[in-house]
C-alpha cells in the first residue's frame, strides 16, 4: 500500500493520536489524505497549525475517511461510539488505540461485519522507535492487518499478537517507557549522591541505556549473557546486583507488570 492510498481520520487527537498523525506525515502520507478530530477548539487550532491537516467533527471524519483510528481515552469511548457507531458503514476499518478496550467493545456498537483492529503502541513513536502490537478482531482480514502494519511501521517496530495477549502488551511495552524513565531518574539521582553533577550523570546513564538497548537488539544474545559479560568475579557490578536482589527489584518488576495488566483488565470490565 502506498502512502495516501487511504484517507485516515485520527479520532481524538491527544498524545497518542498526535504521535500517529505526525508519524504518518513523516512517512510521506499526503496531508490531504489525513483528517483529525479533537474535543476542544484550541486543540483543533493547534493541530491544524502544527500539521496542516484538516480538523473536522467526528461525523465528518466517519463520512470521509476509509480508516478510523480511534485514540480517545477509554472512559470517553462509550460516548464516542454512541455518537458515531450507527453512522459507520461496515466497509470502514476501525483501528482502536484505546488501552484496555477489546475489539468486541467496538463490534457491539458498530454495524455487523465492521472490521476492527486493536493496536497498542507507545510514546517512542515520537522518535520513530515505537513498539506497536497489532491484533485482529473477528471481521478483520489479512489485508486489514497489512494496512495497519503499513500505517504503524514508520513509527518503529510492529508485531502481531493474539488479542488475548494485548493486556500483557499494555503492561510490558505500552507502559514500558515509564519504567525505564523511572529507572534512569533513580540512577541519575544515584550519580548525584556519588558526587557527579546532574548533567554528567544524565549523559552517562542515557548513553549507557541507549548502548545497552542496541546491544540487546543487535547482538542476538540473551540478556543474562550480556549481564554476565559485565559482571566480573568479586567486582563492582556483582556488588551492585547483590543489592538490587536484596531490595527485591526483580520481584517488584514482576508485581508492577501484573498490576498494570490487571488494571487493563479492569478497564475492559468497566465497559462490558
Amino acid at each position: 500500500m502506498s502512502p495516501g492510498a487511504h484517507t485516515v481520520a485520527v479520532i481524538g487527537t491527544g498524545k497518542i493520536g498526535e504521535l500517529m498523525l505526525s508519524g504518518l506525515l513523516r512517512a510521506g502520507w499526503p496531508v490531504d489524505r489525513l483528517l483529525a478530530t479533537t474535543r476542544r477548539q484550541s486543540r483543533s487550532e493547534e493541530i491544524a497549525t502544527r500539521y496542516g491537516v484538516r480538523v473536522v467533527d467526528n461525523l465528518t471524519a466517519v463520512a470521509e475517511a476509509d480508516v478510523l483510528a480511534v485514540s480517545v481515552k477509554p472512559q470517553d469511548a462509550d460516548a464516542l461510539l454512541d455518537e458515531i457507531g450507527p453512522k459507520v458503514p461496515a466497509d470502514k476499518l476501525l483501528i482502536s488505540l484505546c488501552a484496555g478496550l477489546p475489539t468486541s467493545f467496538f463490534a457491539r456498537r458498530l454495524p455487523e461485519g465492521t472490521p476492527v483492529i486493536r493496536v497498542m503502541t507507545n510514546t517512542p513513536a515520537l522518535v520513530d522507535e515505537a513498539m506497536t502490537a497489532i491484533s485482529a478482531g473477528v471481521h478483520a482480514t489479512a489485508a486489514h492487518l497489512e494496512l495497519a502494519e503499513e500505517m504503524f511501521r514508520p513509527l518503529g517496530a510492529t508485531i502481531r499478537v493474539p488479542e488475548s495477549q494485548q493486556d500483557a502488551v499494555t503492561a510490558l511495552s505500552g507502559s514500558g517507557p515509564a519504567y525505564f524513565y523511572l529507572l534512569v531518574e533513580a540512577m541519575v539521582d544515584a550519580g548525584i549522591l556519588l558526587g557527579l553533577p546532574r548533567q554528567v550523570a544524565h549523559e552517562l546513564i542515557v548513553q549507557t541505556a541507549i548502548g545497552s538497548a542496541v546491544m540487546l537488539r543487535d547482538s542476538g544474545e540473551h540478556p543474562v549473557k550480556l549481564r554476565e559479560a559485565v559482571t566480573s568475579p568479586a567486582g563492582t557490578t556483582i556488588s551492585a546486583i547483590r543489592e538490587l536482589e536484596n531490595h527485591g527489584v526483580r520481584a517488584a518488576l514482576l508485581a508492577a507488570l501484573e498490576a498494570a495488566r490487571d488494571r487493563a483488565r479492569e478497564i475492559a470490565a468497566q465497559h462490558d
